[in-house]
């Protein structure tokens, strides 16, 4: 038995434990309740629940959760049209979120899929600062995809 400001109370019957507990208007906690005896704690069972509570909303709070953001390209993508989807994509990875780069192919361009893992090692050459190729370029039914995962800080 443990009461609330941490003293050891010793081995007593769950009668004697609930009385003292009431007598100090708190609770009676098992602790671990399949030990031999059951180990109980004398507390505000309430306010323990409360400050859990804010415990987690507290690790919430600095928890980053990474997303995944799809940029689409075609085979006949122009130079200023790729740049722009470069500069989307370096925005997500400097933000932390992961950079799904996909090229739909369409009617007569299946006959060429090199073309397509040209364009996507131009752009992983392009993120290879900031960025590390986390999945190569796939093909995939008509889709080729890739996937880039933003370099830590640290490394």
């Amino acid at each position: 038995m443990i009461a609330e400001n941490g003293d050891q109370l010793g081995i007593m019957p769950t009668a004697q434990a609930l009385k003292l507990a009431e007598e100090k208007n708190l609770d009676l906690v098992k602790i671990a309740p399949q030990a031999k005896p059951p180990v109980c704690k004398i507390m505000d069972y309430g306010k323990f629940k409360f400050e859990q509570s804010k415990r987690e909303k507290e690790a919430k709070k600095n928890q980053h959760v990474v997303d995944i953001k799809e940029i689409q390209l075609s085979l006949n993508i122009d130079k200023h049209d790729f740049d722009t989807k470069m500069n989307h994509a370096r925005r997500f990875l400097e933000a932390g979120n992961k950079v799904k780069v996909a090229i739909r192919f369409r009617g007569r361009e299946m006959a060429r899929p090199e073309r397509g893992i040209e364009l996507m090692e131009q752009f992983a050459a392009e993120c290879a600062d900031i960025s590390s190729v986390e999945r190569p370029a796939k093909l995939d039914g008509k889709t080729m995809l890739m996937f880039l995962t933003a370099k830590l800080a640290g490394k």
